[in-house]
């Protein structure tokens, strides 16, 4: 492998992970405060056919991204009204959230299988970094959501960990009864985050859509939802770990793209299944040590919550 396939390599792995990324640090941010959101794939899918239909309308590739934020955030209200008024189980509303989205994305999406958009987001080269090699391809000169995606991850380390509203919503997760005996608003505070990380999970697949694949298709995210809620387990709850893992995923499905490109004598469907492979893999390994997972996950991850007064 000489540098200028190593450098593809690298910038093919970087541009994978970004809907990764993007999704991955939206629902990490959900399950901070206890909330546990298995719809992520059906938002993906609703912000995907959204901004790529917006897109093919007017345009604009940004206005496609403002549809694709908007429609995962409408789809994380009505799974925050699900579970948060109305109480009813999260695991089962999460998984019945993503069929949902899986439904009625391929519904609306039906006009746009075949519309040809030309209109995208370009990459803005870092001068000088760009020009590192490998590594500057790959890393400086993303466009601005894939910049995005790494700072996300600043901010959203910051937020957690160096502010008071951090605090407050790891609180939540922790112990919600505690938080609200203190006057904490638990259930705004996870209104909250759930709508932060359907924003993410439509960003995510507004990117895949418009920036990625340029195109639109039934089931287009191909379970990247899922793969990302994989990472933040793999992550153990931690924004530093979860970027790594992202990354470590997206080399995985570069190394796929590469492989399939020079012609490896594998059959393209073994190569296609690699990164759910390597999720399988991944949670076998982690599930072997359970308290590693019970000692960093939200205490009340996944419960509902009662107030007592």
């Amino acid at each position: 492998m000489d540098i200028q396939q190593a450098s593809t390599l690298a910038s093919t792995a970087v541009i994978a992970a970004i809907p990764l990324m993007l999704a991955g640090v939206g629902e990490l941010v959900t399950e901070k405060s206890g909330v546990l959101n298995l719809g992520v794939e059906g938002m993906m899918l609703m912000g995907a056919v959204s901004g790529y239909a917006v897109t093919a309308i007017t345009g604009s590739p940004w206005l496609g991204v403002v549809a694709a934020i908007a429609a995962g955030v409408a789809m994380a209200l009505l799974f925050a009204f699900l579970t948060l008024t109305m109480l009813a189980n999260q695991v089962a509303t999460g998984l019945s959230l993503t069929i949902f989205g899986i439904g009625l994305s391929a519904y609306v999406g039906k006009p746009y299988t075949s519309a040809a958009v030309r209109a995208t987001i370009d990459v803005w080269p870092i001068p000088g970094l760009s020009q590192i090699p490998v590594l500057g391809p790959a890393f400086f000169s993303l466009t601005p959501l894939g910049y995005l995606a790494f700072a996300m991850f600043g901010v959203v380390g910051w937020f957690l960990y160096r502010t008071r509203a951090g605090l407050v919503l790891r609180s939540v997760g922790e112990s919600p009864q505690v938080a609200h005996s203190v006057g904490f608003p638990v259930i705004g505070v996870r209104y909250g985050a759930v709508l932060f990380g359907g924003g993410m999970a439509g960003l995510a697949g507004g990117y895949y859509s418009i920036v990625y694949l340029h195109l639109w298709q039934e089931q287009l995210t191909a379970g990247y939802g899922w793969i990302a809620l994989a990472l933040v387990v793999f992550s153990t709850w931690r924004p530093g770990r979860l970027l790594i893992g992202s990354l470590l995923f997206g080399a995985v499905m570069g190394l796929q793209f590469y492989a399939q490109a020079i012609g490896v004598p594998v059959p393209t469907q073994f190569l296609a299944m690699l990164p759910y492979l390597a999720t399988v893999v991944v949670l076998a390994v982690i599930s072997r040590n359970p308290n590693t997972i019970k000692l960093n996950a939200p205490a009340s991850l996944g419960k509902p919550f009662f107030a007592t007064s």
